[in-house]
């Protein structure tokens, strides 16, 4: 009598997990099918969108703030179009991996991929725009003010034009960096430090041994200005 009982409940159980599977069967095959759709619109339009950046010339504004010569020099392959592609590709991925959950009815899954992971993209969207923006105005800053320097035949060009690159780029670094959320008390010390220590680096430079320099540069840009 009692191994029936058994025999009975094992039947039961079973019955209930097939049934359960069958009621769980055609969000499962729905939630495969919209994924698989959208990983292959994903890989097509992040191919997509890296051609048309290539096509655009879209890698010669990366390579104009000198990055991708720096990361290949750290052996790091540096391919801005296929980078902002797969950004695309990626971001479409976890759209559809949220639908796709959605049907299988795991709200917390859910939630986490849409609040947490698409919530943060917008940041990533703007960091992102900051970044080309600074490499742009970099680059034109840099050229207008070598060339005014330069055409005024003061001699420092280079050097006045390499100082306004990368103040532009410490400062689009810094708001890169705030944008993503990334240690705010950590950016605000690390600017403030390197603002006193160029105030200090300046002050020793032409109180200890920085004298003659200046006096060299400044009797230099007097000779020139009188040949005017």
């Amino acid at each position: 009598m009692m191994i029936k009982n058994w025999i009975d409940i094992t039947i039961i159980a079973l019955q209930d997990l097939w049934q359960g599977f069958i009621a769980f069967a055609p969000k499962l095959i729905g939630a495969i099918i919209v994924f698989l759709i959208g990983w292959i619109i994903a890989l097509a339009v992040g191919k997509i969108v890296s051609e048309v950046l290539k096509r655009i010339k879209f890698n010669k504004i990366f390579e104009k703030g000198g990055w991708k010569a720096a990361l290949e020099k750290a052996e790091i392959s540096a391919d801005a179009s296929s980078f902002i592609g797969a950004v695309f590709k990626w971001v479409l991925v976890i759209v559809f991996l949220a639908a796709s959950v959605e049907i299988l009815g795991f709200q917390q899954l859910t939630s986490f991929l849409t609040d947490k992971v698409l919530g943060f993209l917008p940041n990533v969207i703007v960091a992102a725009f900051i970044f080309v923006v600074a490499v742009i105005i970099a680059d034109i800053l840099e050229k207008i003010v070598r060339a005014t320097v330069e055409g005024a035949k003061f001699g420092y060009g280079q050097i006045a034009g390499a100082i306004i690159r990368w103040s532009i780029w410490i400062f689009a670094i810094f708001a890169i960096l705030n944008q993503l959320g990334i240690g705010k008390e950590l950016v605000a010390a690390i600017t403030q430090g390197i603002v006193w220590f160029i105030v200090l680096a300046a002050g020793l430079a032409f109180g200890i041994g920085g004298k003659d320099v200046a006096a060299e540069l400044l009797s230099d840009l007097k000779r020139k200005m009188k040949k005017d």
